[in-house]
């Protein structure tokens, strides 16, 4: 088991207007010296990239190597079962529709070779 040296936890925050400043798009909070957390604010008409997003961190003082960073995101894997609260062909339409939903790594304009994809199965 290994841990970074430096480790980012970054929650991505859409605001409740069309654009962001610079200026208040990152905040970052000290948990200790190799843990931060990093809140990253986009207007709803903006297109996150967390590349770009993190750039404006080591502007402020974060200070870590951009082309060495690893990204861990999560995935679910859903699968439809006939105990839930809602009929199957109502689970099976909802799977189809979060197998269509935008890929996150896509989405946040994430490098593809530095992702670490962490799934899990929930039953629907």
């Amino acid at each position: 088991k290994v841990l970074h040296e430096k480790n980012i936890i970054l929650t991505v925050l859409t605001a409740e207007t069309p654009r962001v400043r610079e200026n208040d798009r990152i905040r970052i909070e000290p948990v200790n010296d190799d843990f931060k957390i990093v809140y990253i604010s986009y207007g709803f008409m903006e297109s996150p990239n967390i590349p770009k997003g993190l750039g404006l961190c080591r502007k402020i003082g974060l200070k870590f190597d951009i082309m060495a960073t690893s990204f861990f995101l999560g995935r679910r894997s859903i699968v439809p079962s006939a105990q839930s609260g809602m009929p199957l062909w109502q689970d099976k339409i909802f799977i189809f529709l979060m197998k269509n939903a935008a890929n996150p790594t896509d989405f946040y304009k994430i490098p593809p070779g530095r992702v670490v994809e962490l799934g899990t199965q929930v039953t629907v």
